[in-house]
């Protein structure tokens, strides 16, 4: 089992209410380096548009994408 599987099959235990929380987390933590490093608020604000539109663009297409490809998973049979 690679690493990457292994780390898979831990995510798939998450329900929403799991998923949510972890995104909180994620928040926070954030919100803790920022404060720790005040460096990183005077980095243009379009940097971090630019970012978060380039991690937002697989979940969105994802989300609203056509539902003929199905996700392959090591479950389907």
């Amino acid at each position: 089992m690679t690493l990457w599987e292994y780390f898979d099959s831990r995510a798939r235990r998450f329900g929403i209410v799991d998923t949510k929380l972890a995104l909180g987390a994620a928040m926070f933590l954030a919100l803790i380096i920022a404060k720790l490093v005040p460096e990183i608020l005077n980095v243009s604000v379009w940097w971090f548009v630019v970012l978060w539109v380039a991690f937002g663009i697989r979940p969105m297409f994802v989300f609203f994408g056509s539902d003929t490809h199905v996700r392959r998973s090591s479950h389907n049979t």
